[in-house]
């Protein structure tokens, strides 16, 4: 696994998408431990679409319009039902005017950070794509190699959200004792959702 790749994979993983700002709302709202739980469950998608890239998934939602179609308006109904419970002060952000957190079951933080990656159809395609770009020509055992580079995603992954969730756990008790900065917190949270869910209605297979 070469440095380049490790380069590569921490800035792809660094970009905002719907796990970081899953992450990060969970770990506003809720403190570091559930931000944590939050990123336990997006990296554990991460691993699963790793998993679907090697089964052939990927083949199936690029060549099937029908199946890309129904996985990605899932996801994007999901988001949107995402953006409108953070907006209300729900779901993630759901704080009570003292600033603890509402209390939720940390199988379902984990579930939400599972399901809001699970559909969205182009991270196994996006696997397909990425991780041969990092295998030598002419190497022998090809699957062998896109295994150890996926896990190596997947690991990246984690500990990118690991400090996602401690960098905003850390910074919680700023801002949840400010009503008008979670007032702000949650359009922005919201918006962020809802734009999630605009770029992936316009993807394409």
């Amino acid at each position: 696994m070469s440095a380049e790749f490790l380069l590569t994979a921490l800035i792809v993983c660094l970009a905002p998408g719907i796990g970081v700002i899953y992450t990060l709302s969970t770990a506003l709202g809720g403190g570091a431990r559930r931000g944590l739980l939050a990123a336990l469950g997006c990296t554990l998608v991460t691993g699963l679409h790793l998993l679907a890239a090697l089964a052939g998934l990927a083949a199936l939602l690029h060549t099937s319009a029908l199946a890309f179609q129904a996985v990605k308006f899932a996801g994007v109904a999901y988001l949107l039902w995402m953006a409108w419970t953070t907006l209300r002060g729900k779901g993630s952000l759901d704080v009570r005017a003292d600033g603890s957190a509402v209390r939720t079951s940390a199988l379902t933080i984990v579930w939400r950070g599972v399901l809001l990656n699970l559909l969205n159809p182009k991270l196994p395609i996006f696997f397909v794509a990425f991780l041969p770009q990092f295998i030598p020509a002419g190497a022998e055992n090809t699957t062998a190699l896109m295994v150890e580079l996926g896990l190596g995603f997947v690991a990246t992954t984690g500990a990118v959200m690991t400090g996602y969730a401690l960098a905003a756990g850390a910074v919680r008790v700023w801002i949840t004792g400010n009503a008008t900065a979670m007032t702000w917190l949650r359009r922005a949270f919201a918006a962020s959702f809802a734009a999630l869910a605009v770029r992936l209605a316009t993807e394409r297979a």
